[in-house]
């Protein structure tokens, strides 16, 4: 765990789990920032998109992102895991209203994974990567 503040351009980390490597990509979420995204889709096997689930105004625009997104090329065969953050607020949606929200049944041919989850504490985090490792691990083999 480490202390967050907003991503103000690309943050790039290896993170090792359960004997996968990921290069994760961290990319701030402003609207400047959201131009650069497409110079990093290239060989992208995943995507982790994070939401705050207590923000029930902003979801409308997080899920025209999320299908600009989904609509790329280059991320045509990408994995995707949601991550429902900020479980921990009273305010939050529960994951299927997220789910709902970001309208992820009607992205055509996807495999995705949602999953409720609070940064600060870490809850959930480990579920949603032990999903993604799954996939790519069964993905490999194919």
């Amino acid at each position: 765990m480490t202390a967050t503040t907003p991503t103000l351009g690309v943050n790039v980390e290896t993170v090792t789990y359960r004997n996968i490597e990921f290069m994760v990509m961290d990319m701030g979420g402003q609207d400047k920032i959201r131009a650069l995204w497409s110079h990093y889709y290239e060989g992208g096997d995943a995507v982790i998109f994070v939401v705050d689930s207590a923000d029930d105004e902003r979801l409308a625009e997080a899920a025209a992102e999320l299908h600009k997104l989904m609509a790329e090329e280059e991320l045509k065969d990408a994995l995707l895991l949601v991550y429902a953050n900020k479980q921990d607020l009273p305010q939050a949606l529960s994951v299927a209203q997220v789910a709902d929200a970001l309208e992820l049944n009607s992205i055509p041919g996807r495999v995705w994974y949602i999953q409720a989850c609070s940064a600060t504490s870490g809850d959930g985090i480990s579920d949603g990567l032990e999903w993604l490792a799954g996939k790519l691990a069964s993905k490999k083999k194919d």
